[in-house]
């Protein structure tokens, strides 16, 4: 039953999180939050993981809870049932293609998607920023200097300067990797 869950839940984030992997991080919350599958912190962990790892976010992410809540089985039905909607559609519109490549409607409702997809986009920043610099507990409470991860904040500020420096940007990827886990290591020390 809990295989007929997984592939059903993923099924549904697959077919709504229009924008990539992104996109499916304000789903996965909810999804999070109605079934007990995972935390706000492990979902902070998941997505760290997801974007570490090749491949798709979204495909990582779903692969990483199906995992989490049902082995390997559970991995591979959450993987399928994320996908399988985009594959579904992607053959339907195949199909139909040809006959409505130059369509107004088609290239309106694509028109419309672009700012629905940024949205989602949008919130999941909102969503991983609260999760990873706020603790919104320490608001509630009233300690509002506590309620922040100083650490988190000053890290995600010279990631952004980093990234406006030309010379950084010719590096490999998996150099940002790795000093992502030293400067991780050495922070929890």
């Amino acid at each position: 039953m809990i295989y007929l869950l997984l592939f059903a839940e993923f099924f549904k984030v697959g077919l709504f999180s229009v924008g990539g992997g992104l996109a499916t991080i304000p789903f996965l919350n909810d999804l999070g939050a109605r079934t007990g599958w995972f935390s706000p912190a492990e979902m902070a962990n998941m997505i760290a993981i997801s974007e570490s790892t090749p491949g798709p976010m979204g495909v990582n992410m779903a692969t990483y809870v199906g995992f989490h809540v049902g082995g390997v089985p559970g991995g591979v039905i959450a993987t399928l049932g994320l996908v399988c909607p985009a594959i579904i559609i992607i053959a339907v519109i195949a199909g139909f293609l040809k006959r409505f490549r130059e369509s107004r409607i088609v290239d309106a409702v694509f028109y419309g998607l672009r700012p629905a997809s940024t949205a989602l986009i949008a919130a999941a920043l909102v969503q991983v920023c609260s999760i990873a610099l706020v603790s919104t507990a320490a608001l509630t409470a009233g300690q509002v200097w506590a309620a922040f991860n100083w650490k988190g904040i000053v890290l995600a500020a010279a990631v952004f300067v980093a990234l406006r420096c030309k010379a950084l940007k010719k590096l490999h990827p998996i150099v940002f990797i790795g000093l992502s886990a030293v400067v991780g290591i050495v922070w929890k020390m």
